[in-house]
Order: C-alpha cells, then structure tokens, then sequence
C-alpha cells in the first residue's frame, strides 16, 4: 500500500528528506529535541513499541502496562498495523533484523 496522498507536500517532504540524512542516534536525539516537544516524541516512541507489542501478540493489558497508552491509542495503532500503509510493519521487521543480527 502507498502513502497518502493527503501528506504529500513540498513541507513534509522536506521533513522526511531531513530524517533520511540523519547519520546516527544520537543525531536523532539532537533532531528531533529540535524539532519535536519531549511529549511528541515520546508520543511516538510509545506509538512504535504499541505496535511492536501488538505484532508480537502482546494484550492490551499488558501493554497498557508496559507503555501506558490508552486503548484509544492502541486501538488506533492496531488499525495501522491492519489496515494502514504498512509502515509500522516494514520497520519493525527491519527492527527484528537488526536485533537477531545483533545476536
């Protein structure tokens, strides 16, 4: 499935052509401290590992418990996960690859 059409513009692809350049971590951090609130960004990070959980069979309970999130937010996520772009899908194989390679 693709993007939607609906995000693209000449702004959010700059953003993402900027996040392309990122070289490491910690390049990140200094990014996204830059450009993202700490609630944002934690936002997001609690969003990743929602649908990490979520693909690794986890209940809303426990994730509840483990990241916080509401069951809006986890609802929502699941959504994604089935019926979105598969975004979430892509990088958390890409995750999974990385952590096994690390093994």
């Amino acid at each position: 499935m693709s993007s939607n059409p609906k995000l693209k513009d000449e702004l959010t692809d700059q953003l993402f052509k900027a996040v392309l350049l990122l070289e490491d971590s910690e390049e990140c951090y200094q990014f996204f401290e830059d450009i993202c609130t700490i609630s944002e960004m934690k936002a997001l990070a609690q969003r990743l590992e929602v649908a990490r959980m979520l693909s690794a069979g986890h209940t809303y309970d426990d994730i509840v418990e483990r990241t916080g999130a509401s069951t809006a937010t986890i609802s929502r996520v699941k959504r994604c996960l089935n019926y979105g772009a598969d975004g979430y899908k892509s990088i958390l194989e890409r995750l999974d690859k990385v952590e096994k390679e690390r093994e």
